[in-house]
């Protein structure tokens, strides 16, 4: 099992400099193509305008959104000249997340952005990467900003045992064939046994055995907040990547995550995969 293609999500406005640098490594280490996408959306007025006027503005600011686009098509086309096997652009004038939902199906893997806060993404130019990494249908790669190395030498599974931790395993199994040292580790909440943890554990850690890669296994003795576990475990061990589930629902037409996932995908130091 390896990455044929990895896509790229590129957003106006932002800097694109991390996920670019650790898309054209991730297609080096696979030989793989590598699709960029971008989309943006005009964003009107809050106030009133008709006739000539608002054709005017309507005129100028899709053709500002059109120059922008040109603009991430040429960063794109730069950052991955004699990196990328092949390499591909699509856009479009649309709602980003919408775009890159779509636009997901042609792809192995999603290297986005880290997420922005709670409340502040502008849905005319910024993917909301919740909606994304819940609809997609392919595991995201979430790259925060101040990281530019996709660092595989330590890769923590962070186990739980549901269906979105066990696709998380399966699609990440190309990057822990590249990883020499992989953890598995299930974080015991309050109240829960700890020997059925270890006997979890102990499952993957054979499971990824019976894969060609080798993992140790860690069932920590404090309970508490599970992100906060989490990231003492992911220090301990020099994690350059997290993988995990991700877990949400929908309430009415909103994604609502969970907090380990919110966390993850708001990543501080180091990337997270994550699947649903």
């Amino acid at each position: 099992m390896t990455y044929k293609t990895a896509m790229v999500s590129l957003e106006v406005g932002q800097s694109n400099a991390a996920r670019l640098e650790v898309a054209a490594q991730l297609a080096e280490r696979f030989g793989a193509r590598l699709i960029g996408t971008a989309a943006a959306e005009f964003s009107p007025p809050l106030y009133f305008m008709e006739g000539q006027p608002a054709e005017r503005l309507i005129d100028h600011g899709r053709a500002a959104v059109q120059n922008r686009l040109k603009v991430l098509e040429a960063e794109f086309r730069a950052a991955m000249q004699n990196r990328a096997l092949e390499v591909e652009w699509r856009c479009a004038e649309d709602f980003p997340t919408r775009f890159a939902i779509q636009q997901a199906r042609a792809c192995d893997i999603v290297v986005v952005g880290e997420s922005a806060a709670v409340g502040l993404a502008d849905p005319y130019v910024r993917v909301d990467s919740s909606d994304l990494v819940l609809q997609a249908g392919r595991p995201l790669l979430v790259v925060p900003e101040a990281c530019n190395w996709l660092d595989l030498r330590s890769v923590l599974v962070a186990w739980k045992d549901t269906v979105d931790a066990r696709r998380a395993v399966r699609d990440a199994l190309p990057l822990l064939h590249k990883s020499s040292d992989v953890t598995v580790v299930e974080i015991v909440e309050d109240g829960a046994d700890r020997t059925q943890a270890l006997s979890r554990v102990a499952d993957i850690a054979a499971w990824l055995l019976r894969h060609g890669i080798s993992a140790s296994q860690q069932v920590r003795e404090q309970c508490g907040d599970v992100a906060t576990q989490l990231e003492l475990v992911a220090s301990d061990v020099g994690a350059g990547v997290i993988v995990a589930g991700a877990y949400g629902h929908s309430r009415l037409s909103e994604w609502i995550l969970g907090g380990v996932t919110r966390r993850l995908i708001h990543p501080s130091k180091r990337c997270s995969l994550l699947s649903h």
